[in-house]
This record gives structure tokens, sequence and C-alpha cells, in this order.
């Protein structure tokens, strides 16, 4: 824990950290009892209440939260409104930065705080900084993606996070480095309707509906299993709390992937 720092003005540094943790957790879990906020308020040497202070100003530049009326505090200073602007269009640097800082305050080396398989085994240089960069990205997105659906499929409301996946919606081997880690390039689905939605055999539509590919009727299921996807169709996804699935990525997927 760093020297108590509380009534000091935060830095850019403490500000991207405040930035990076916000995209991660739902916003009504912004509250000084939050075991995240109370770990980023150690390592920054503030109170957790400050920390959540911090990201609802923060919130308050959030446009999906002000489509839904919530604004969060409007006491934000011009380094809330600029952390925003600059990085939530790019949220691989944001959550590649959010680790630079990190590792730099503990005092660690970067590698030492990514889960990434064998990466001490691979040498220093331009690959193994790309290797870190993938695996900072993908765990900002996994965590992004769940918490705006608040851990739960957004087909079947499934709440059991060993039966959930982070799905891209253009997939990851075809999108380019930002929107590999784009929360709005994701949805929290159940195992079975990922794999079914990676297959193209359901979509979505503009106005967020689940179409479902015509091709299921000739596939061999029972009859309840049938009835259950096909009770589907049409009807509108849960929504979420925040990054709601851009159109341009759902637009590629009816047009690429979606069998018709």
């Amino acid at each position: 824990m760093k020297e108590n720092r509380n009534g000091e003005k935060w830095t850019r540094e403490e500000t991207i950290l405040a930035f990076e943790l916000y995209c991660r957790i739902p916003f009504v879990k912004i509250n000084q009892s939050n075991p995240q906020i109370i770990e980023l308020a150690e390592l920054l040497g503030r109170t957790p209440g400050s920390i959540a202070l911090k990201m609802h100003n923060l919130a308050h530049h959030d446009p999906e939260l002000q489509k839904r009326n919530v604004s969060g505090m409007a006491h934000g200073s011009r380094l809330d409104a600029e952390i925003f602007a600059e990085f939530s269009d790019d949220l691989t640097k944001l959550a590649y930065q959010a680790q630079i800082i990190k590792a730099k305050i503990k005092n660690q080396n970067l590698t030492d705080m990514v889960d990434c398989r064998d990466i001490e085994k691979i040498p220093e240089g331009e690959y193994k900084e790309q290797m870190v960069k993938i695996s900072i990205g993908q765990y900002f997105f996994r965590m992004a993606v769940s918490n705006s659906y608040g851990n739960r499929c957004y087909i079947t409301g499934l709440g059991k996070a060993g039966l959930l996946v982070a799905s891209h919606i253009k997939p990851w081997n075809v999108s380019n480095e930002t929107e590999k880690t784009n929360p709005k390039n994701g949805l929290c689905l159940n195992a079975l309707h990922d794999k079914a939605f990676d297959k193209g055999l359901i979509t979505l539509n503009n106005d967020y509906q689940i179409i479902i590919s015509n091709r299921l009727n000739d596939t061999a299921m029972d009859l309840k299993t049938k009835e259950w996807f096909f009770s589907y169709n049409r009807q509108q996804i849960c929504l979420p709390e925040k990054f709601l699935p851009d159109k341009k990525f759902i637009e590629y997927h009816n047009d690429v992937i979606f069998q018709r």
C-alpha cells in the first residue's frame, strides 16, 4: 500500500486505474464495500470511498448510462473527461496501460502480473510484448463483458459462471487489435448458445432480437429441445448495463457468419 494520499489531487495514472476498474465492474456495484475497489484503494493509498466517488465521476461521461438517465456524479474534473475520451474507443490501450501502472506501483515486472502460459520462457522482444498485451486484453474483455450482463447469459438468464462464455460477435481471428478487446463486440452466453452463435445458427438483428437459423429445423434433436431453441426466436435479449453491442459487429455477424 502506498502512503496515505487522501485529499491529494488525482494523477493521470490513478485516474486510468479507476477507469479501467469502472469498465470491468457493474455500475450498481461501485461502492466502498466492493473488494475490487478496496484492493485498488489499498494500492493507491486512498479510501475505498474516494475510489468509488472517482468512478462515479467517470460514469458521468458514459453515454450508455446517460441513455438510461443514470449520469453518475456531476462534479468530475477535466482530467476525468480527458481520460474517458482518450480511452473509451481504445480499451486495449486502457487495459495495457493500467497493468503497466500497477506493475510500476508494485515494483514488479509486467510479465509477473499476467496469466499467460510459459510467458517467462519467451525471449524479451516485440513478440513477448504482444503476447502480454493479448493476455491482458483477453482478461479485460472477459471481465467487462461478463459483468456488463450481470454474469448471466443474455438469452436464457443462466447465471452459472462455469457455463458462461464471453463471446465475440465479430470473431476474434478477423477482428483488429481494438475490436478484439472491445466489450461492444462481446456477448455473455451459455456454452451451448455460444457454440450455436459461433457457427452461425443464431444471430441478432439491429433491434437486439434473437434470430434462429432455419437450418436448426433440419438438425436432429428431440422435440422439447427444438421447442426450447425456437422459443427464443424474435425475443429481445437481456440488454447489458453498459457496452451495448455495436451494430456494426451485429451486421458483420449477420452478413458473414449467420446461416440463413
